[in-house]
């Protein structure tokens, strides 16, 4: 626990002494919450508002990059199937899961995992991940660690819920959970906002923060003495995706390649999603919107969109490439946001247009910091089901039409 002594003088180091102002005024509980909050900011993400620290991010040469398609997959399964089999039995392999947000845009005040998609009876997100992941261990005979990043906001929530449900059949042995490093939210001056006397604005810092959180949360160590050799991150709102499965783990140790992400075809050119491919001759995505007119519709010899493997946020990285790129630090991005706070006389204020910073780092930067990477293709209807909104594409609706689909009980 961090003491007042100690906060003091991290906050003095970082200019940012005003987040005590009140602390003598606050009950013993709200003091134990203040201090918690600034022993989970990364304060190192201010330095990113130095002119000289920008991260800009203009982007280099692009050029599509192969994939593992869905037909390699199948002439190669069993050879693939073998080698992911030997890795997950020699306790090499490890999930991730990324659970820090809520859910809502669902219109639901709860982690999003606790959402329920069933109709005629409960089903819940997490749940879904942890029946596909159990697919692995009845495969394998071997269980899969799992650690599941919460957020400060909902971790507490998370776990009893995991718990009082049993972790869905999982062995709770091999389940552990951290919680995700905070970025604060600051004013255009650099100065960290207060939402109130006891409370800094402060977010998750990102997709791209999860190693980070990891390390610092002191899972590196337990992960390095289990052998782990690759850790499978992926998202927590697709609902039919496989985690740590063995043709996916044993297609990129087979292929030698240093991480490996799922991949799905794009519907049409103007799908909006981020494509695997080729920057400066390093693995990198391309968002939608960075694409130009002649790259969404370039067509390779097969006469098929050159750039049309859509990721879908799930990676399989190398402990010791991550462990070596720690101190390469990710980009981090300053984005200026709409961020409610408490003014000098104590008000609440929500305002109306962009009014201060915050700092984001992302999964698909860390991904161009692999020497290689393998895109492998999956089946769309088959693994491909996100939640993001209650009706419409990527919905609660679209989603539970796939798990229909894919003989799931609702």
């Amino acid at each position: 626990m961090l003491t007042l002594d100690k906060a003091k003088d991290i906050l003095k180091e970082y200019g940012q002494e005003h987040l005590l102002k009140y602390y003598d005024e606050l009950s013993e509980s709200e003091q134990k919450e203040l201090l918690s909050q600034i022993e989970l900011i990364d304060f190192s993400v201010l330095d990113n508002l130095k002119e000289e620290n920008r991260f800009t991010a203009s982007r280099g040469k692009f050029e599509p990059l192969g994939a593992a398609t869905i037909e390699d997959i199948e002439q190669n399964s069993e050879k693939y199937s073998a080698a992911g089999t030997e890795a997950i039995k020699a306790g090499k392999v490890a999930a991730v899961l990324l659970a820090g947000g809520q859910g809502t845009r669902l219109g639901f005040d709860k982690p999003k995992g606790m959402f329920n998609v069933g109709v005629t009876r409960e089903l819940y997100i997490f749940q879904c991940l942890i029946n596909n992941l159990m697919d692995v261990v009845k495969e394998t005979g071997a269980w899969v660690p799992l650690y599941i990043m919460t957020s400060e906001k909902n971790n507490d929530d998370t776990v009893s819920f995991l718990k009082e449900k049993d972790f869905f059949g999982y062995n709770s042995d091999y389940v552990k959970f951290f919680v995700q490093d905070m970025a604060p939210s600051v004013d255009f001056s650099g100065k960290i906002y207060m939402e109130s006397k006891s409370r800094i604005s402060i977010s998750p810092n990102g997709n791209g923060g999860w190693f980070t959180s990891l390390v610092r949360a002191g899972l590196l160590d337990e992960i390095k003495a289990k052998g782990i050799e690759w850790i499978n991150v992926f998202a927590v709102d697709n609902v039919l995706q496989r985690i740590a499965d063995p043709l996916y783990v044993g297609a990129v140790i087979s292929s030698g390649l240093q991480s490996g992400g799922k991949v799905v075809s794009k519907a049409d050119p103007d799908e909006r999603v981020g494509v695997l491919c080729l920057e400066d001759g390093m693995p990198s995505i391309v968002e939608y919107y960075e694409m130009t007119e002649e790259m969404r519709t370039l067509r390779d010899e097969k006469d098929e969109l050159a750039y049309k493997f859509g990721v879908i946020l799930n990676y399989l990285f190398s402990v010791d490439k991550l462990e070596s790129i720690l101190n390469d630090k990710l980009p981090v991005h300053v984005v200026d946001k709409k961020i409610p706070y408490m003014d000098e006389n104590g008000e609440f204020i929500k305002p109306d247009k962009p009014n201060g910073h915050k700092f984001e780092t992302l999964v698909l930067d860390m991904v161009h910091m692999q020497d290689s990477c393998l895109p492998y293709e999956v089946v769309r209807n088959r693994e491909f089901a996100p939640i993001k909104n209650p009706t419409g594409v990527d919905s609660v609706e679209s989603a539970r039409e796939l798990l229909k689909e894919n003989g799931i009980e609702l």
